[in-house]
């Protein structure tokens, strides 16, 4: 398998989206927008097509040549940039998320709101590894490569997660943790963390 970290595109979105719906099988957001297992792994798929679809467009995303580990980053501009509501937007977040779709825009704008003010930044919107290919690395690697595109352009980098075991990994990757919040309603708990 090849370590080295590439941006991604077309030939790799299925790979990508693969990777991140097993990724996120069991990430404690996911889980409260879509609280069936079964069908969680039914709609996940969709999910992170849209959000794939979505960084291809107007981010970057960066991982393994077989998209192992995937990367999804904002970089300066588009942090806090919403794709418009159109009402076959609508209809697609409904196939997502099913009767939750409240509870999943929820989550979204309260996730925005705890993100620093300000364009001038390098935001992760997701990161995830390939069940079996997980410890082994991997995940690091595609951070640190867009830590290295922060630097380049001389701003911080920013992410929240909600799977506080991840926080130790960010820490050590120089992030620090600037607030700790969770989603009204009985939603998960989040951490937003940046690194200078």
């Amino acid at each position: 398998m090849d370590r080295n970290i590439v941006t991604l595109g077309p030939d790799q979105r299925k790979a990508a989206i693969a990777t991140l719906a097993l990724a996120f099988q069991d990430d404690p957001a996911m889980s409260w927008m879509i609280p069936d297992p079964v069908v969680r792994t039914r709609r996940l798929p969709r999910l992170m097509a849209w959000s794939v679809d979505d960084h291809l467009a107007n981010g970057l995303v960066l991982g393994t040549p077989g998209a192992e580990a995937v990367t999804l980053w904002r970089p300066p501009g588009t942090v806090h940039r919403h794709a418009p509501l159109t009402p076959l937007a609508i209809v697609g977040f409904v196939r997502m998320f099913g009767l939750r779709v409240l509870h999943a825009e929820r989550l979204d704008r309260t996730i925005f709101r705890h993100l620093p003010a300000g364009e001038a930044q390098f935001y992760l919107r997701m990161a995830g590894v390939r069940p079996d290919k997980q410890g082994q690395g991997l995940g690091g690697l595609a951070i640190r490569a867009g830590l290295v595109r922060a630097a380049e352009l001389n701003v911080p980098a920013v992410l929240e997660t909600a799977t506080e075991s991840n926080v130790g990994l960010y820490r050590s990757l120089g992030f620090a943790v600037i607030s700790e919040w969770q989603v009204s309603g009985g939603g998960p708990r989040f951490w937003t963390m940046k690194r200078e």
